[in-house]
């Protein structure tokens, strides 16, 4: 895949430059099935239940590729496919992303239990741990049980 040059930001604040990244309904949701629920290629993130448009994942994969968060690699078993893998840059939002389904879960209705999202508080350091050792071992094993995300879909 090619890497386009990136557009000046707006500002030099932190918050502002990351919000050009992520200051779309679908990105983080891409970090997020890569991080959590083991998800690699196209097909399986339009399969995922969200309801993103073709074109809308083709350009907001490339986007991403382009920030450094992800990188395209053929498919060792079948080199007409394409996998997505999180970047070091990419896996160093866990601890964000953890904190958004925490706070998620806290204030809004998901679907998710209390106590799940009370252990998951408890343990954050665990939680980020296992999701760095899956990462760093290419282990595509969902972090959260599928009955999550199928809760979270019936209810949507």
């Amino acid at each position: 895949m090619h890497s386009k040059k990136r557009s000046q930001p707006r500002s030099g604040c932190p918050v502002s430059i990351s919000l050009e990244i992520f200051g779309d309904r679908w990105s983080l949701l891409i970090v997020r099935d890569l991080m959590v629920r083991g998800l690699r290629n196209f097909k399986e993130f339009q399969e995922s239940g969200e309801g993103i448009a073709s074109n809308i994942l083709a350009d907001r994969l490339q986007k991403l590729e382009d920030s450094g968060i992800i990188a395209a690699e053929l498919d060792q078993r079948d080199t007409r496919r394409i996998n997505y893998r999180l970047t070091k840059k990419g896996i160093d939002l866990a601890p964000m992303l953890l904190e958004l389904f925490i706070w998620g879960a806290r204030h809004e209705p998901t679907g998710v239990s209390c106590a799940a999202i009370e252990s998951m508080a408890k343990t954050r350091e665990q939680v980020l741990a296992e999701v760095r050792r899956r990462w760093h071992k290419r282990d595509p094993t969902p972090l959260l049980p599928q009955a999550v995300w199928q809760i979270r879909r019936a209810q949507g």
